[in-house]
């Protein structure tokens, strides 16, 4: 190690010395307060025309506002003058106007009614698999019982599962271990159900398929299977107790989607395409044909995540659908007549 330096001795100098120099003093930094307050006298900095231009002015955006508000306020206005001459007057017209604004006014409160009813049962499916869901994971008894109680009394006014719950409740008398009455309730009721959503995602994949592949324009295509993918929706929830309304369905769509995200539904859609058909039969599709197949394997993928999405019990007994299968059941007919074309050559 180096030995340390001696210290500077002592030195004699003058004021006036022009070899002096003094450093300057240290200042210290301002509080963490004051620094971040806004000062109150610093003058008020305004936009100026210069700003705007080195901003730039969106003036389309500006022209479209404009035009929309002056149609959406002369729509307004010509329907609010027409309104008020019918109903002034005193014979046919202005009673005929009037009964239509009284349907109207029916309609549109019967509307409202039904999406609150709508979102009433979709609330009460998702409470119910969370009491499911504590019931199995806590091995109570009694809460589980409740539960039963409460899946056999949302299909009890169904025509197609009175026999299932007929079955139900007479094996229920027997079962006594805990998680066993969920299972049974999975297998004698919720099953029966699964059987009847599989059909319907069977279905709407091969129409989306078939659309897809002879539609002529692309938006034609497109705008179908959304339409078909809201409409399905609909209807498993309808088939599980839900029957939500078009807002329900909307807020169930955005639901299917994070959970297709989550759960990497949407990248795996291509994977099952190609492993369904294999690589050489796709090389030798068509581009519509293979956008129909891509399409139908995308709905059969929503389907399948609706389905355990809206079920109100886990796949304890049943069998959980793959969209494989579906996929496979869908497109069977498009592809039976090119697989056998080759075969009946000579």
């Amino acid at each position: 190690m180096s030995d340390a330096p001696e210290p500077r001795k002592p030195r004699v100098f003058t004021l006036d010395d022009p070899a002096l120099v003094a450093e300057p003093e240290p200042v210290d930094p301002p509080p963490a307060s004051a620094a971040t307050a806004p000062d109150a006298d610093l003058p008020v900095v305004r936009p100026t025309l210069s700003d705007l231009a080195e901003r730039g002015m969106r003036w389309g955006s500006i022209l479209l506002s404009a035009l929309f508000g002056a149609a959406v306020l002369g729509a307004a206005t010509w329907f609010y003058r027409l309104v008020s001459v019918a109903l002034e007057r005193e014979d046919w017209v202005g009673w005929t106007m009037s009964g239509l604004l009284v349907v109207a006014a029916f309609a549109f409160l019967m509307i409202v009614l039904r999406e609150i009813v709508g979102f009433t049962r979709l609330s009460r499916l998702n409470r119910l698999r969370k009491d499911v869901a504590e019931a199995t994971e806590t091995q109570d008894a009694a809460r589980e019982k409740r539960a039963a109680l409460r899946i056999a009394a949302l299909y009890a006014g169904r025509p197609e599962t009175a026999w299932n719950l007929r079955r139900f409740r007479e094996y229920a008398r027997d079962v006594h271990d805990p998680g066993e009455l969920l299972t049974l309730a999975d297998r004698e009721i919720v099953a029966r159900l699964d059987t009847t959503a599989r059909q319907l995602v069977t279905r709407s994949a091969k129409r989306v398929a078939t659309v897809t592949t002879l539609s002529p324009l692309v938006l034609i295509a497109v705008g179908y299977v959304l339409v078909e993918n809201l409409r399905l929706l609909r209807m498993l929830a309808t088939v599980y107790g839900g029957r939500p309304g078009w807002l329900g369905v909307l807020r169930l769509a955005r639901l299917v989607a994070g959970h297709m995200i989550a759960t990497g539904g949407l990248a795996l859609t291509d994977d099952l395409l190609g492993q369904f058909l294999g690589q050489d039969i796709l090389r030798r599709l068509s581009r519509r044909l293979g956008e129909g197949a891509f399409n139908g394997a995308l709905t059969a993928r929503v389907g399948v995540a609706a389905i355990e999405l809206i079920r109100p019990l886990p796949f304890l007994a049943s069998r959980r659908p793959r969209a494989r299968d579906i996929l496979a059941d869908a497109l069977k007919p498009i592809f039976k007549g090119k697989d056998a074309e080759p075969a009946a050559r000579p």
